[in-house]
């Protein structure tokens, strides 16, 4: 990974909040905090990806870039492919890092740590996961679990992704956090598969890689992001950052 970007997909058709990126948060839009952590992280150029100008307004008017992609998109990760290849035809950015645009209290060294597998050339994509804690996390559907081989160092190489309580015996369990560095090659080749049988069944686009045989390389870090999906973790959020709704 010689040049990265970071691309942070946001569009305002979400089912459970409508919206969400335009949702206040300590004063300014849910998305524009997100972009404020990723600029934090001080890796790349950021990019907002998105379908609608109010976002690309909020994200402009806060000094940040926006680039507008198509509305046809099935997941975020189409869209930073379409993303990157408006910004940069020409091919310079050979990473991209996907933050998603519902993270408002990521750390910036989170993202940083996302990006550290690619380091190594036969990593495809890096993502980052943390030991879960809480006994009900463990066996919550809604907590993503990385099952994968120890490589040192907080490191690992990511086997399987799941919602059930996996591995089977002793030893943490470790959630995965949905940010991931692509070598750009990699995500092209991605978004050209269909989706795969596990991705269906688990409902977990990261599988349909692994069923493809790309390589993915998790790193632990100290934290899990609040991911903003509900009015209540709204609310959570808004306590965690400050500020309530209004502007």
């Amino acid at each position: 990974m010689k040049r990265p970007v970071i691309l942070i997909p946001a569009r305002l058709a979400a089912t459970r909040l409508p919206g969400k990126p335009m949702a206040v948060i300590a004063g300014e839009p849910m998305i524009v905090a997100v972009w404020r952590r990723a600029m934090e992280a001080d890796v790349a150029p950021v990019w907002i990806a998105t379908d609608s100008e109010d976002i690309a307004e909020a994200v402009r008017a806060a000094g940040g870039q926006a680039v507008m992609t198509g509305t046809h998109h099935p997941s975020g990760s189409d869209r930073v492919f379409e993303a990157v290849g408006r910004i940069d035809p020409d091919g310079q950015y050979d990473a991209i890092i996907n933050v998603q645009g519902d993270l408002p209290t990521v750390s910036p060294a989170t993202i940083r740590a996302a990006a550290l597998p690619l380091e190594d050339p036969e990593v495809a994509i890096g993502t980052p996961v943390a030991v879960i804690r809480r006994d009900e996390e463990k066996t919550a559907s809604s907590v993503v679990k990385m099952v994968g081989t120890p490589l040192g160092g907080g490191r690992f190489r990511a086997l399987y992704f799941t919602r059930a309580t996996a591995p089977w015996g002793e030893g943490p369990l470790h959630h995965h956090i949905g940010l991931y560095a692509w070598r750009r090659a990699a995500l092209a080749r991605f978004v050209a598969l269909p989706p795969s049988p596990l991705e269906q069944r688990e409902k977990l686009e990261q599988l349909r890689a692994l069923e493809a045989g790309m390589r993915i390389d998790a790193v632990e870090v100290g934290e899990v992001p609040l991911g903003v999906d509900t009015p209540a973790d709204l609310e959570r959020a808004r306590a965690m950052l400050g500020g309530s709704g209004t502007r």
